[in-house]
């Protein structure tokens, strides 16, 4: 293990993390820039409105099955380009050690990823057109309440159906663990439905936690690797970091400003739909099912333009939940240990440049959350002297 825990306050990054991190984010970028080509190249060679026809054709003209088929087609064509890049994504955690998984099960999560995500993509776009179809005015404003009461039912429903596709889940089986952490979720005033282990080793060796799932639904999972290699009182500040967020409520802000940016999102696809019919001559009309590339490249576009300010945004959730923690604990010093050996352990980059964090990172640097704890101490020592 790379774990730093002789000295608790070590803020350099490893040549081997700078590294890792540095190649990672190359193959972020080269994934995006080969989506956004593969997009643009349907859309400026006329191969969208091809496989529209095509789908029509399979379908025997039935616009329903054919919306499917369109995305099956588009999802395909994706995942067959993009394959290089995903198993060298594979090879990249073998070679920094981080995986424990095979070529062979690695291909079923892929088939498993691509036949999930092409159940929901196609029931998305199935609701999108039939909104264009029953309501071409207002199809936009119909769509987003659609996709707002998707989203929240997916955040209910994912830790029952989703994610044990993926992984294997099963209770703790540590009572004592279990009183603390029940405890805990008790004094942040959130009821849990129940603490389960997460079989994370199966496939990686890094570690996580998280508290999943909206009301009935709500659980806390803990990875087997964070059970196995860190303390009660470490597991215990991992967890009250997570609790922090249900604490100031950042689940239900985080659905107001994705209801607002969807909301924006939507007006900007009805807006360019119709210029691509009324002026470029692109579809015939906003049902035509060809322009999917285009409303993928809209929002694709979107996301980019907007990543620097929800991860600042989410930074500054995440500072907020550290801040709960340290209030929560008795003692920051587990804390601070459970940073450093998370940021060895994933091989996470402890001081990232500037515009790395800003650009890239959903959470403040290892370095900035580790000073933050180590001056709770210090005023909390102060003011007790």
């Amino acid at each position: 293990m790379r774990f730093a825990e002789n000295n608790p306050t070590m803020t350099a990054d490893t040549p081997e993390a700078r590294r890792y991190n540095r190649i990672h984010r190359w193959l972020e970028v080269s994934d995006f820039v080969l989506g956004l080509a593969f997009l643009l190249g349907l859309l400026l060679t006329g191969w969208n409105s091809v496989l529209r026809d095509w789908a029509y054709q399979a379908a025997f003209q039935n616009y329903t099955f054919s919306v499917f088929l369109y995305v099956f087609m588009l999802m395909l064509a994706a995942k067959v380009l993009g394959l290089g890049l995903d198993y060298y994504g594979l090879r990249l955690e073998r070679r920094f050690q981080l995986t424990n998984q095979k070529t062979r099960a690695w291909i079923w999560d892929e088939t498993k990823g691509f036949l999930v995500g092409l159940v929901l993509a196609g029931f998305v776009a199935e609701l999108l057109y039939f909104t264009m179809r029953e309501s071409p005015q207002h199809w936009w404003l119909m769509a987003w309440a659609l996709f707002m009461v998707l989203f929240i039912v997916l955040a209910q429903v994912a830790p029952l159906i989703l994610f044990p596709i993926f992984y294997k889940f099963e209770p703790l089986d540590n009572d004592d663990l279990k009183q603390r952490l029940v405890h805990l979720s008790e004094r942040a005033g959130t009821r849990v439905r129940g603490i389960y282990k997460w079989n994370l080793s199966e496939k990686s060796k890094k570690a996580n936690a998280a508290l999943t799932g909206l009301g009935a639904t709500r659980r806390i999972i803990l990875a087997d690797t964070l059970l196995d290699q860190y303390s009660a009182d470490e597991i215990e500040a991992v967890l009250a970091h997570e609790l922090g967020h249900h604490v100031h409520k950042h689940i239900l802000k985080s659905i107001v400003v994705q209801a607002g940016i969807t909301l924006f999102g939507f007006w900007a696809a009805n807006y360019v739909l119709h210029l691509a019919i009324e002026r470029w001559g692109m579809f015939d009309t906003l049902s035509d099912f060809a322009n999917l590339p285009l409303l993928i490249l809209l929002s694709t576009v979107l996301s980019l333009l907007l990543m620097p300010a929800m991860n600042a945004y989410s930074r500054f959730n995440e500072r907020q939940a550290d801040r709960y923690a340290f209030e929560s604990i008795r003692s920051v010093q587990p804390f601070i240990s459970s940073m450093n050996k998370l940021a060895a352990q994933n091989l996470a980059e402890r001081t990232p440049a500037r515009w790395v964090e800003w650009l890239f990172h959903s959470h403040p640097a290892i370095s900035r959350r580790v000073a933050a704890a180590e001056a709770w101490r210090l005023r909390l020592a102060n003011s007790r002297s």
